[in-house]
């Protein structure tokens, strides 16, 4: 038998293997050799996916709206503080775009609110366009609807000394009127309308909470940060501590090389009468203060802990105190403003 008819013989044998093997077999082999292919370069969502394969999680997304002066930003700044991707003044057709980066992002970007309005002029109008397209794609959504009396926007325009986005040559209920023309569809199409002609921005903030925040607490951050008086007051401290009371570890000459982070240097202020007790209690009074915070909607707050330099107690304490808040959940950042200013 020559060569040509070996090879021959080979490929009827390998064409009669192939026309034997069920067809769910050699279904499977294709679909693992897509598999293969695609797995070499990008992924491509087609609709018919296999079960168990990785699919792009979709964004949950916000869309804030509303008449200007109503409280769009402060409702944006709460969601942000929630932990949402907030994008203000985008124009509505790249909305859908946004999602798609979302989406793209691995579960990072999970929650994206978004800010439309008036200031969008003209992209306004792509707005019911990229709803619809939102809604073929099963993106959820929500639209949050800021309402106000025209009593109260002209009172707000005015403190602030602003015109109206659309007043133009005419007056500010003139452009008010305009907007709530502009935004007649929109606000009947909205899932949550807020009214917030009688309230101040910290209702509107728990109101924001209360519908966005779900079962869980909002999140409360803190920063300690030690000082030295010597130096001045921290310009952005919501609450000062003195521990000038507590003797000072500076006069000691074996510990004045040293800083509050040393263990001998922190051992020797909280050994020192009422030390352990102001720290045991001043936590306490900051759990208490802590949930007043959150009732009213603050969710940053700066602790300045201080002594003379800033370079023993303040930072010992911080670095106590600190730790305390850390575990009642409260996420804490340390910062020692003055230590190695000497």
């Amino acid at each position: 038998m020559t060569e040509h008819d070996t090879r021959s013989a080979a490929q009827r044998d390998r064409a009669h293997q192939q026309t034997d093997e069920d067809p769910a077999e050699r279904a499977a082999s294709a679909g693992q050799r897509h598999d293969q292919h695609h797995d070499n370069g990008a992924q491509v969502s087609t609709g018919k996916e296999t079960a168990g394969a990785p699919e792009a999680a979709i964004p949950e997304l916000v869309i804030i709206s509303g008449m200007s002066g109503a409280g769009r930003s402060t409702a944006a700044k709460c969601l942000e503080d929630l932990g949402w991707f907030v994008v203000d003044n985008l124009p509505p057709a790249l909305i859908p775009t946004m999602v798609e980066l979302g989406a793209r992002s691995q579960g990072n970007v999970a929650r994206i609110a978004v800010v439309v309005d008036v200031r969008g002029r003209r992209f306004f109008d792509n707005l019911r366009e990229s709803l619809a397209d939102l809604d073929a794609r099963g993106v959820t959504r929500r639209i949050v609807f800021l309402e106000s009396s025209d009593e109260a926007l002209v009172r707000r325009f005015e403190s602030v000394r602003r015109p109206h986005p659309l007043q133009g040559d005419g007056r500010i209920v003139d452009g008010i009127a305009a907007e709530r023309e502009l935004l007649r569809e929109l606000r009947g199409d909205a899932d949550l309308v807020i009214d917030t002609s009688s309230l101040n921005v910290h209702e509107l903030r728990a109101k924001m909470d209360a519908q966005f925040a779900g079962e869980e607490e909002p999140e409360l951050r803190a920063t300690v940060m030690s000082f030295g008086y010597k130096y001045g007051l921290p310009v952005d401290a919501d609450l000062v501590v003195d521990c000038r009371f507590l003797p000072n570890p500076h006069w000691v000459p074996e510990l004045r090389p040293y800083t509050g982070l040393n263990e001998e240097v922190s051992g020797y202020v909280f050994n020192q009468p009422g030390a352990k007790e102001f720290l045991d209690r001043y936590t306490e009074l900051l759990q208490l203060v802590a949930t007043g915070y959150r009732r009213e909607g603050k969710r940053y707050v700066t602790i300045a802990v201080g002594c003379t330099g800033g370079k023993h107690r303040s930072v010992a304490m911080s670095e106590k105190l600190a730790g305390r808040l850390a575990a009642e959940g409260v996420e804490t950042v340390v910062v020692h403003r003055d230590m190695g200013r000497e």
